[in-house]
């Protein structure tokens, strides 16, 4: 074999230039005219084989040469004739081959969508709560995911779980712009996510802290707990790249410590320690908006003059009794109640008094937002997709995707001590000028699609908007799965 190596490669070397069959094609392809002419300044080579055979070569191994030679021409022949006529660029070929890795770095930023892969739970942990007649006979997805009901009403602010969940059983997306997708490989996921409707599951297995019907709550949660601790994708992270969504503030309250290393999805800090949750692991979500979207046929977007046409400068509508920082709202109700331009109104979430505040929202300039039970509440969203200038009192607050959305561009905040100050939000909001005013109203207009949850999502709504934040997670996720696995020390720096 070596012998057959050694005659083709003296037999490629013998390869030369023939001028004078290089003149003739030039001739005979210039008198064709359905043939693209030969450039001059382009070299072609006319290949004639000079086989001279060594002695020592038997026949067979004189015919395995004379083959290979042929092969080795004619894919050189067929390479130059492609390259020529601009079917194929050589370029990233040489690349591929001189400067990439032979597998594609984790680290690089290549645009892909997050993959996730989504636990198959029994549908008694999600959908079995809004349809107790859903079975686990079928697959769950796209096509017999039940509708998020309509007349769900304050709870529909907490169904980010659902929204989420409804997005990985999609199939296609919207053109493209989907920042997740589903794997069915636990092996090629970036992220686990965790279909567990934990916010769901209080509002719906006891109405307070003391119902009996907790229980099941907590039997829930005691079940999932079990069936994570015995997945080797849970072990081979401690949870860290899972994804668990937890809105309401009393969500998954039984176990949360054993899901501190996790990916919470939350709507802010309030009710959780330090040690459990924070911005730089967890992602800040917005609560789903209650109110109907003020969508651009509405009566507010085709007026010449929306600063005028909001009549109201100021409406608040809601619960007044809160905990913590919530307690402000009774000061407030005596600082601003009995004023003229002023909506200020006790009230309670129900279906009517939904319509009644959306209403209310879009004849209003500025919306107030001040904090409830925690620093945020779904008032806010719903201001924003009311076109309605939010008026933000909180010191603690936390806004979803703030790294990408400046929310001074279009909000007004004022601290817990300069809204106790008589006197002090009016006077600001009613020398508030006109043209700052409807340059925040556009800007508001420009961003509020952010807030939308909706299926099957859309590009940059708040759906993808939530997962984008989950993969802006997963680098420091990784950083801390790589160094406990060789670490003997864990942490050995704190």
């Amino acid at each position: 074999m070596n012998r057959i190596t050694l005659f083709v490669c003296q037999s490629l070397n013998t390869f030369r230039f023939n001028q004078n069959s290089l003149e003739e094609a030039s001739k005979q392809q210039t008198t064709n005219t359905k043939q693209r002419p030969l450039d001059p300044n382009l070299t072609f080579f006319s290949f004639s084989f000079s086989i001279s055979l060594s002695p020592s070569l038997s026949p067979e191994e004189e015919m395995y040469g004379k083959t290979i030679c042929t092969i080795v021409f004619f894919i050189f022949l067929v390479a130059s004739f492609s390259i020529y006529m601009g079917t194929v660029d050589p370029r990233p070929y040489f690349y591929l081959l001189q400067s990439q890795p032979r597998e594609a770095s984790p680290c690089s930023s290549n645009g892909r969508p997050l993959r996730v892969f989504m636990y198959d739970l029994p549908r008694k942990f999600n959908v079995a709560m809004m349809d107790p007649r859903s079975s686990d006979v079928e697959p769950l997805t796209g096509k017999n995911l039940p509708s998020w009901p309509q007349t769900s009403g304050i709870k529909r602010q907490h169904s980010v779980e659902y929204w989420l969940m409804a997005s990985l059983l999609q199939r296609g997306g919207d053109g493209g712009d989907d920042e997740a997708i589903r794997v069915f490989d636990p092996d090629l996921a970036d992220a686990f996510y965790v279909p567990f409707f934990s916010s769901l599951s209080f509002n719906t297995h006891g109405k307070n802290m003391t119902d009996p019907d907790t229980e099941f709550d907590r039997k829930l949660q005691v079940e999932l707990m079990e069936f994570l601790e015995n997945s080797e994708y849970w072990k081979r992270s401690g949870g860290k790249d899972h994804v668990i969504p937890m809105t309401h503030p009393n969500a998954f309250r039984f176990l949360r410590q054993q899901v501190n290393a996790s990916i919470l999805i939350v709507v802010d800090f309030g009710r959780y320690p330090k040690d459990m949750a924070r911005l730089s692991k967890d992602v800040v979500s917005p609560y789903v908006h209650v109110v109907e979207t003020l969508t651009e046929d509405g009566d507010d977007d085709g007026m010449t003059d929306p600063f005028e046409a909001r009549t109201t400068l100021l409406y608040f509508r809601g619960n007044t009794a809160r905990k913590d920082e919530g307690k402000i709202r009774l000061r407030l109700e005596k600082l601003l109640a009995n004023n003229s331009d002023v909506h200020y109104e006790k009230s309670v979430a129900t279906t009517q008094n939904i319509k009644v505040s959306t209403e209310g929202m879009r004849s209003s300039k500025f919306c107030l937002h001040p904090a409830g039970d925690t620093p945020s509440s779904c008032r806010l969203f719903d201001a924003i997709v009311s076109h309605c200038i939010p008026v933000i009192i909180s010191d603690k607050i936390e806004l979803p995707f703030e790294d990408e959305i400046d929310y001074s561009e279009f909000s007004v905040f004022f601290s817990i001590k300069e809204s106790l100050e008589p006197g002090y939000i009016l006077n600001n909001l009613r020398q508030f000028p006109k043209d700052k005013w409807l340059e925040m109203w556009k800007r508001l207009k420009n961003v509020s699609h952010h807030f939308e949850f909706q299926y099957p999502p859309k590009r940059e709504d708040a759906v993808n908007m939530l997962w984008r934040q989950v993969k802006h997670k997963i680098p420091n996720v990784k950083l801390a799965v790589h160094r406990n696995r060789r670490l003997k020390v864990p942490d050995w720096w704190l």
